[in-house]
């Protein structure tokens, strides 16, 4: 098993249950590096474990679960997450306040979608409906 970090193995980054393709290109291996160290950050922050949705997508697979093309997941950037006996709203919350830095927070109802693009430009949002919001809502 290959840890890209502490606590966050490539197998939980890439999981796929499309039975796609999804190994990551070297260059989308150093990106999920930068991801895993950000969930570090989040790990610390929050006190507890992270259970990893979904984090690296190749473009096969992002077709396949109906994200965009442009997702930071396509990238290796992004990562789709939920933490026991917190609800999303509580972890985007917690994590503003903790001052995490990142590119995008995106509260989505069921789990917490973070992203360590470059950009970093501290993007936080609310997905309800398929429709962006921006900061939280409760």
């Amino acid at each position: 098993m290959t840890n890209l970090s502490p606590h966050f193995t490539l197998n939980e980054m890439t999981v796929t249950s499309t039975g796609l393709n999804n190994q990551p290109t070297p260059a989308h291996l150093a990106n999920l590096k930068v991801a895993a160290a950000g969930m570090e950050k989040v790990r610390a922050a929050l006190g507890k474990p992270i259970l990893v949705n979904s984090a690296y997508r190749s473009a096969a697979v992002n077709r396949r679960v109906g994200g965009v093309p442009t997702s930071a997941h396509c990238q290796g950037y992004a990562v789709d997450f939920r933490v026991s006996g917190m609800t999303p709203l509580e972890i985007c919350r917690a994590l503003v306040k903790a001052g995490i830095k990142f590119d995008q927070l995106i509260e989505e109802g069921t789990w917490t979608h973070i992203s360590f693009d470059p950009r970093m430009r501290g993007q936080v949002l609310t997905m309800r409906n398929g429709k962006y919001f921006a900061g939280l809502r409760s």
